[in-house]
């Protein structure tokens, strides 16, 4: 199991740090632009992909493999240092231990020494929304480890501020006294994704005791709303994967400070 919470610790820790001393954004300005796909086309932060797949150096019939495919941000070093630190750090192939890599190339040197014959490890960074004034990456490992019956999934979202350079909180996004509220309006987006699962419906009172409604501070900013999503196992059996729960803005009026609310025509 990937040891994913420490990881969440740290990113808040250093997302203080990027932000400490900057100069606070324009007033009346929204983050959110009215754009029409999830992944906006305005002007924003280049990125270019980065992909390889290899194997053990050297190993001979089944060996262990580490792919990669990430996103290198041109005039931007910290965002593409903060991704490789992050997606190294999204591994655990010592349970015992919480991983301590400072970039991929570290845990590549790591993974060589320790990973079983089938391990495989998947590390993949992409654009989820992108606009003038945010950037918003979604981080996702995945891991088999030899003998498992299956490998398991992660992700982390990165809300990116492009003019503060630096990682957006979801204290810094919420009105004072809006957490509440926003975990409402999360319960809401819940019960309306479980009206979606088939299992769930046919006998809500064992899944809900075996998988109930759980917080969570994985977000992302985009155009239709805030998207929450969940690891592997936190809110269903393995087969369904790792659920994501959109809360329209609508519902989240009262909750979010109102730059980080869609102007509307009108």
């Amino acid at each position: 199991m990937t040891a994913i919470v420490p990881f969440r610790l740290a990113l808040l820790a250093l997302s203080a740090a990027l932000l400490a001393g900057c100069a606070s954004k324009p007033a009346n300005i929204t983050l959110i632009p009215d754009a029409t796909d999830q992944l906006s086309s305005r002007d924003g932060l280049f990125a270019q992909q980065t992909k390889w797949k290899r194997g053990k150096p050297g190993c001979q019939g089944e060996c262990p493999t580490l792919e990669v495919d990430t996103l290198v941000f041109a005039g931007n070093p910290e965002l593409t240092r903060l991704v490789d630190h992050a997606l190294a750090t999204m591994t655990g192939v010592d349970e015992t231990q919480t991983p301590r890599h400072a970039d991929i190339a570290d845990f590549e040197e790591y993974y060589w020494q320790v990973a079983g014959p089938r391990d495989s490890v998947l590390l993949a960074a992409k654009l989820r929304y992108r606009s003038k004034y945010l950037t918003v990456i979604e981080l996702d490992s995945w891991q088999y480890f030899t003998g498992a019956a299956h490998g398991i999934g992660a992700t982390q979202f990165l809300n990116w501020d492009n003019a503060r350079r630096g990682i957006i909180p979801l204290d810094q996004i919420l009105v004072r006294d809006g957490r509440a509220r926003f975990e409402a309006a999360l319960r809401r987006a819940h019960a309306r994704w479980l009206e979606t699962v088939p299992d769930a419906q046919a006998d809500p009172g064992t899944w809900n005791r075996i998988w109930p409604f759980q917080p969570s501070e994985n977000y992302a900013l985009t155009d239709r709303g805030i998207v929450i999503k969940y690891d592997t196992y936190q809110l269903a059996p393995y087969s369904h994967g790792q659920p994501e729960l959109l809360i329209p803005y609508d519902e989240l009026e009262g909750a979010l400070r109102v730059d980080y609310l869609p102007i509307r025509a009108g």
